[in-house]
C-alpha cells in the first residue's frame, strides 16, 4: 500500500510533537488491511490548519468554518469480499486538522493523537463509501469504526453508534 502522510499544519509545538507520521501510515495500513483494501490501494493524508481546512469545507461541503476531517474519494473503492479479489486503484485523501482535533481529543479526554487515530480511521471509511446521514448508516459505521480502533490499541473513545 501506498500511504503518504504530508503535514502542512502550522501547529503549534506541542500539537506537532504528538503527531507521529508513522503512527499515522501504521494505522492507516493496519484499517486497509482489516477492510480488505488492494494492497497497491494509494492513500494520502495531509494534515492542514484550521483556515485551510475551513475553507475546503465551504468549498466542497458548503459548510462554514472549520471541521475536524475531510474525505475525498478518488475510485470510489470498497472495502473487499472474503472470497473475491480486491479492486486496485487510489482510495483517495483525506485532510485532518490537527488543531481541531486537539481540542476535540482534550474534550473527549483521550488527547490529541488518540483524536487524530479516530478522525484518520473514520476518514478512510468514508473513502470506502461508509456514511452516517441515516441513522441505520451511523449504526454501521460508528460500531465498524469503535471495533477497528479498539482493534488497534488506540485510547480513542468514539462517540456511540447510536
Amino acid at each position: 500500500m501506498s500511504i503518504e502522510i504530508l503535514n502542512e499544519a502550522d501547529e503549534s509545538a506541542a500539537i506537532a510533537a504528538e503527531l507521529d507520521e508513522e503512527h499515522l501510515a501504521t494505522l492507516a495500513r493496519f484499517v486497509m488491511d482489516r477492510l480488505r483494501v488492494h494492497p497497491q490501494a494509494e492513500l494520502c493524508i495531509k494534515l492542514v490548519d484550521a483556515p485551510t481546512i475551513a475553507t475546503l469545507n465551504e468549498q466542497w461541503m458548503g459548510k462554514e468554518g472549520p471541521t475536524d476531517v475531510l474525505a475525498f474519494p478518488m475510485d470510489e473503492l470498497r472495502p473487499g469480499l472474503l472470497d473475491e479479489e480486491p479492486e486496485e486503484g487510489v482510495l483517495g485523501d483525506l485532510m485532518i486538522a490537527p488543531s481541531i482535533a486537539a481540542k476535540q481529543g482534550e474534550t473527549a479526554g483521550h488527547g490529541t493523537l488518540a483524536e487524530v487515530e479516530l478522525l484518520t480511521t473514520h476518514g478512510i471509511l468514508h473513502l470506502l463509501g461508509y456514511d452516517h446521514a441515516e441513522p441505520a448508516e451511523k449504526a454501521e459505521m460508528f460500531t465498524l469504526q469503535a471495533d477497528l480502533l479498539k482493534a488497534f490499541g488506540s485510547t480513542a473513545t468514539p462517540p456511540p453508534a447510536v
